[in-house]
């Protein structure tokens, strides 16, 4: 069986496509030499205020899990991570991809920004955020006769803590 020209012309062309929106799409690898420190899950709420531009996100409540289950830290906004050992670390985003599973909030990679405290996160360069499963803004009750209001949305996410 023969394919027709047109047939691979279109194949081709899905390829080069696909192809150039990865190249495009920014890694949410931390750089290489950085190694793998720490594993959690996150469990708990993004909290979202209504204003005039709709739902707006003001931060997450979340604890840490270890993978046993047990609680070893906490998540809460700026974004920032405080584990049972004292360190903290804060972050600011440094690239996002959407998450495969609608109404999951986005996957992301983080840039350390400050550090508190001696232990484990005293030392992390990069974070990243990615197993979504819900947390995505409210899409309706968001108007005039709301602002003001605050909606809790249940996530959970795996965060991954590098370090050189």
């Amino acid at each position: 069986m023969t394919r027709s020209p047109l047939i691979a012309l279109v194949a081709a062309l899905s390829l080069c496509v696909g192809a150039s929106a990865r190249a495009q799409s920014p890694s949410l690898e931390p750089p290489a030499g950085s190694r793998l420190l720490l594993t959690v899950t996150g469990v708990g709420v993004q909290i979202y205020g209504c204003g005039e531009s709709g739902w707006a996100l003001t931060g997450p409540e979340a604890d840490l899990l270890d993978s046993m289950g047990r609680k070893v830290g906490t998540h809460f906004k700026g974004p920032a991570w405080k584990l049972a050992d004292g360190s903290e670390v804060h972050a600011k985003p440094s690239a996002s991809h959407p998450a495969p599973d609608a109404g999951a909030v986005a996957w992301l990679l983080l840039a350390a920004t400050d550090h508190l405290g001696a232990g484990t996160l005293s030392s992390v360069d990069y974070i990243t955020r990615t197993d979504t499963k819900g947390g995505a803004a409210p899409a309706t009750g968001c108007d005039a006769a709301h602002r003001g209001a605050e909606e809790r949305v249940r996530y959970s996410a795996v965060y991954r803590f590098y370090g050189r």
